[in-house]
C-alpha cells in the first residue's frame, strides 16, 4: 500500500531590505522629478507673496527712511474709504455681471449640445472667438464704440436725431464695463459648460427618454447636476476674475476720466499708490488684503459647490 506524501509547499524568500543608501537615492530620483517645478512655483508664485508680505511691514518716511510699522499699513487701509469704496464697486460689479455672464454661457452651451441647433460648429467657434482678442484691444474697441462724439453711439444720435444715454458716464460706465467683461468671456465659460455636457453618458439620455422626460426635466434632472463642479469652477475663475479687473477701466479712463477715478477696482488702486503715489509699502497691504478677501470668497463658493455635490 502506498501512502501519499504531504505537498512540499515552497517557502518564499523574504524580499530584502533596502539599504538606507538606496532609499536615499529613490528619494533623491523623485525629487530630481518634481524639483524643477517645486523651483519654478517658488520663484514665481512664492516669492512674490513672500516680498509683498515683507514690504507691507515697512513705511517709507521722509525723516528716518524705511522704518518697520508692523500692521500699521493693514490698520491704515481698513480704514481707507477709498479702499472701501473701490471694493463696493467690485463687489457690486461681481453680483450682477457674473450671474449674467455664466448664465448667457450655460444657455449656449445648453442649445449647442441639443443637436437642434443648425450650424453649431460655426455657432460655437464664433461665440468663442471674442476671448481670443486680446483685452487691450476689446477695451478700444468698445470704448470707441461707446463715444458719444466720435463714435457709434454719436453717430447713432446725430443719423436718427436722438439723444442716447452716455455709456462713459458716471452712472453707467460700471454696466459698460460689465458689458465689454462678459462679450470677451461668454465664450471661455460656454466651453467649459460644452465640455463637460459632452462627457454625460448616453445612457442617461436613454432612460430619461424611456421615462418619458421631456427637454427641460432632462435639463435640470440630468445636466445641470453632472456639470455641478463645472458651474462651481467657472464661478470661482469668475469671482477671482472681477477682483482682479484692471485692464478695462485702466484703458477706458483715458476716455472717461471723470467717471473712472485712479481708485475705481482694488487692483487699479494698488497700481496707482505704487506707481503714481509711490507708496509701495501701503499698495502691498491693499494687494494682501484683497488677495485674502478674494481667497476667502472663492473658498467659500467652493465649500458651498462641493457640499451640493455630496
Amino acid at each position: 500500500m502506498t501512502t501519499l506524501q504531504p505537498p512540499v509547499v515552497a517557502r518564499r524568500r523574504p524580499a530584502p531590505v533596502p539599504s538606507p543608501t538606496r532609499r536615499s537615492r529613490r528619494a533623491w530620483t523623485g525629487w530630481g522629478f518634481i524639483g524643477p517645478f517645486v523651483m519654478v512655483f517658488a520663484l514665481v508664485f512664492l516669492a512674490p507673496i513672500v516680498y509683498s508680505i515683507y514690504l507691507s511691514l515697512f513705511r517709507d518716511q521722509l525723516i528716518g527712511g524705511t522704518t518697520f510699522v508692523g500692521l500699521d499699513n493693514y490698520t491704515q487701509a481698513l480704514k481707507d474709504d477709498q479702499f472701501w469704496a473701490s471694493l463696493g464697486r467690485v463687489s457690486l460689479f461681481l453680483a450682477v455681471q457674473v450671474p449674467i455672464m455664466l448664465g448667457i454661457a450655460l444657455l449656449v452651451a445648453l442649445a449647442l449640445d441639443s443637436g437642434r441647433l443648425y450650424g453649431k460648429d460655426f455657432f460655437r467657434i464664433a461665440i468663442f472667438l471674442p476671448y481670443a482678442v486680446p483685452a487691450v484691444v476689446a477695451t478700444l474697441m468698445w470704448g470707441f464704440m461707446y463715444g458719444t462724439r466720435f463714435g457709434l453711439v454719436g453717430d447713432i444720435n446725430e443719423t436718427f436725431g436722438v439723444t442716447l444715454p452716455d455709456p462713459l458716464s458716471t452712472d453707467l460706465v460700471l454696466a459698460s464695463i460689465g458689458n465689454i467683461v462678459t462679450w470677451e468671456f461668454v465664450g471661455y465659460n460656454m466651453l467649459i459648460f460644452y465640455s463637460a455636457l459632452r462627457v454625460i453618458p448616453n445612457s442617461l439620455y436613454e432612460a430619461a427618454e424611456i421615462d418619458g422626460a421631456g427637454q427641460v426635466r432632462v435639463i435640470t434632472a440630468i445636466k445641470l447636476p453632472a456639470i455641478r463642479g463645472a458651474l462651481v469652477i467657472a464661478t470661482i475663475f469668475s469671482i477671482i476674475g472681477s477682483f482682479q479687473l484692471f485692464n478695462e477701466p485702466n484703458i477706458l479712463r483715458q476716455l472717461a476720466r471723470n467717471a473712472i477715478t485712479t481708485d475705481y477696482t482694488p487692483n487699479f488702486y494698488t497700481y496707482s499708490l505704487s506707481f503714481n503715489g509711490q507708496q509701495h509699502n501701503y499698495s502691498a497691504a491693499v494687494a494682501i488684503i484683497v488677495g485674502l478677501i478674494t481667497m476667502v470668497i472663492a473658498y467659500v463658493v467652493q465649500l458651498r459647490g462641493m457640499r451640493k455635490e455630496v
